[in-house]
Protein backbone atom coordinates (compact mmCIF):
# COMPACT_ATOMS: atom_id res chain seq x y z
CA UNK A 1 0.00 0.00 0.00
CA UNK A 2 1.10 3.57 -1.30
CA UNK A 3 2.10 5.98 1.69
CA UNK A 4 0.81 9.72 0.82
CA UNK A 5 3.28 11.86 0.03
CA UNK A 6 5.52 13.42 3.38
CA UNK A 7 4.35 17.02 4.03
CA UNK A 8 6.93 19.64 2.92
CA UNK A 9 8.82 21.42 5.65
CA UNK A 10 9.32 25.23 5.80
CA UNK A 11 12.76 25.89 6.85
CA UNK A 12 12.20 29.83 6.56
CA UNK A 13 9.61 32.64 7.50
CA UNK A 14 7.95 32.68 4.21
CA UNK A 15 7.06 36.25 5.52
CA UNK A 16 10.68 37.55 5.84
CA UNK A 17 11.31 39.05 1.95
CA UNK A 18 14.77 39.93 0.69
CA UNK A 19 15.12 44.14 1.41
CA UNK A 20 16.00 44.90 -2.28
CA UNK A 21 12.84 43.02 -3.74
CA UNK A 22 10.87 45.30 -1.18
CA UNK A 23 12.72 48.33 -2.52
CA UNK A 24 12.10 47.21 -5.63
CA UNK A 25 8.51 46.52 -5.39
CA UNK A 26 8.12 49.90 -3.45
CA UNK A 27 10.11 52.08 -6.17
CA UNK A 28 7.36 50.61 -8.92
CA UNK A 29 4.48 50.96 -7.01
CA UNK A 30 5.70 54.80 -6.67
CA UNK A 31 6.27 54.92 -10.06
CA UNK A 32 2.55 53.16 -10.39
CA UNK A 33 1.39 56.48 -8.09
CA UNK A 34 3.31 58.71 -10.43
CA UNK A 35 1.19 56.89 -13.44
CA UNK A 36 -2.04 57.17 -11.87
CA UNK A 37 -1.35 61.17 -11.33
CA UNK A 38 -0.95 61.93 -14.80
CA UNK A 39 -3.51 59.45 -16.55
CA UNK A 40 -6.27 60.71 -14.02
CA UNK A 41 -5.63 64.26 -14.29
CA UNK A 42 -5.17 63.94 -18.35
CA UNK A 43 -8.53 62.29 -18.66
CA UNK A 44 -10.42 64.12 -15.84
CA UNK A 45 -12.25 66.60 -18.60
CA UNK A 46 -14.36 63.77 -19.89
CA UNK A 47 -17.99 64.70 -20.61
CA UNK A 48 -20.86 62.46 -21.11
CA UNK A 49 -22.81 65.14 -23.47
CA UNK A 50 -22.54 68.71 -22.29
CA UNK A 51 -22.13 67.72 -18.77
CA UNK A 52 -18.21 67.02 -17.00
CA UNK A 53 -18.55 63.84 -16.02
CA UNK A 54 -14.66 63.32 -13.62
CA UNK A 55 -15.08 59.44 -13.66
CA UNK A 56 -11.10 59.69 -13.69
CA UNK A 57 -10.74 61.19 -10.51
CA UNK A 58 -12.89 57.97 -8.65
CA UNK A 59 -11.00 55.82 -10.54
CA UNK A 60 -7.59 57.51 -9.87
CA UNK A 61 -8.41 57.19 -5.60
CA UNK A 62 -9.48 53.70 -6.33
CA UNK A 63 -5.79 52.42 -8.07
CA UNK A 64 -4.17 54.48 -5.33
CA UNK A 65 -6.05 52.93 -2.76
CA UNK A 66 -5.10 49.80 -4.25
CA UNK A 67 -1.39 50.94 -4.42
CA UNK A 68 -1.26 52.04 -1.08
CA UNK A 69 -2.82 48.91 -0.11
CA UNK A 70 -0.04 46.51 -1.86
CA UNK A 71 2.92 48.92 -0.64
CA UNK A 72 1.49 48.07 3.21
CA UNK A 73 1.81 44.95 2.31
CA UNK A 74 5.15 45.33 1.61
CA UNK A 75 6.54 47.86 3.55
CA UNK A 76 7.89 47.77 6.95
CA UNK A 77 6.66 51.11 8.32
CA UNK A 78 3.68 53.49 7.14
CA UNK A 79 5.77 56.10 5.93
CA UNK A 80 6.81 53.84 3.17
CA UNK A 81 3.29 52.38 2.66
CA UNK A 82 2.32 56.33 2.02
CA UNK A 83 4.87 56.14 -0.84
CA UNK A 84 2.34 55.29 -3.61
CA UNK A 85 0.23 58.38 -2.23
CA UNK A 86 3.35 61.01 -1.92
CA UNK A 87 4.42 60.21 -5.50
CA UNK A 88 0.88 61.18 -6.64
CA UNK A 89 0.52 64.70 -4.26
CA UNK A 90 4.17 65.39 -5.58
CA UNK A 91 2.56 64.90 -9.25
CA UNK A 92 -0.50 66.74 -8.99
CA UNK A 93 1.56 69.72 -7.66
CA UNK A 94 4.07 69.70 -10.47
CA UNK A 95 0.54 69.37 -13.04
CA UNK A 96 -0.89 72.20 -11.41
CA UNK A 97 2.27 74.18 -12.14
CA UNK A 98 2.00 75.94 -15.99
CA UNK A 99 3.43 73.99 -18.86
CA UNK A 100 5.56 75.85 -21.75
CA UNK A 101 3.71 78.22 -23.19
CA UNK A 102 1.16 78.94 -20.80
CA UNK A 103 -0.45 74.94 -21.08
CA UNK A 104 -2.51 74.48 -17.89
CA UNK A 105 -3.71 70.70 -17.09
CA UNK A 106 -6.37 71.76 -14.60
CA UNK A 107 -8.97 74.03 -15.73
CA UNK A 108 -11.63 75.00 -17.38
CA UNK A 109 -14.94 76.97 -17.99
CA UNK A 110 -17.22 76.67 -15.12
CA UNK A 111 -16.89 73.66 -13.09
CA UNK A 112 -14.10 72.13 -14.55
CA UNK A 113 -11.94 75.66 -12.67
CA UNK A 114 -12.43 73.70 -9.67
CA UNK A 115 -11.64 70.18 -10.73
CA UNK A 116 -8.54 70.20 -9.36
CA UNK A 117 -9.87 69.91 -6.01
CA UNK A 118 -12.35 67.47 -6.71
CA UNK A 119 -9.53 65.26 -7.91
CA UNK A 120 -7.20 65.44 -4.95
CA UNK A 121 -10.06 64.93 -2.78
CA UNK A 122 -11.70 61.50 -4.59
CA UNK A 123 -7.82 60.52 -5.64
CA UNK A 124 -6.31 61.07 -2.13
CA UNK A 125 -9.25 60.31 0.05
CA UNK A 126 -9.57 56.76 -0.19
CA UNK A 127 -6.06 55.76 0.38
CA UNK A 128 -5.65 58.41 3.09
CA UNK A 129 -8.36 56.91 4.41
CA UNK A 130 -7.21 53.45 4.27
CA UNK A 131 -3.74 54.64 5.80
CA UNK A 132 -5.55 56.40 8.79
CA UNK A 133 -7.47 53.50 9.45
CA UNK A 134 -4.10 51.22 9.01
CA UNK A 135 -2.12 53.04 11.38
CA UNK A 136 -5.34 54.00 14.24
CA UNK A 137 -5.63 50.32 14.52
CA UNK A 138 -1.96 49.06 14.71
Amino acid sequence: MKQPPASVEVTEDPGTTDPALRAVVLALLAVDGVLSAVAGALLLPFYLGAVPFPISALVSGLVNLALVWAAAHWAVSARLAALPLLTWLITVAALTLGGPGGDIVFGGPGVMAYSVLAFLALGAGPPAWFLWRRNRSS
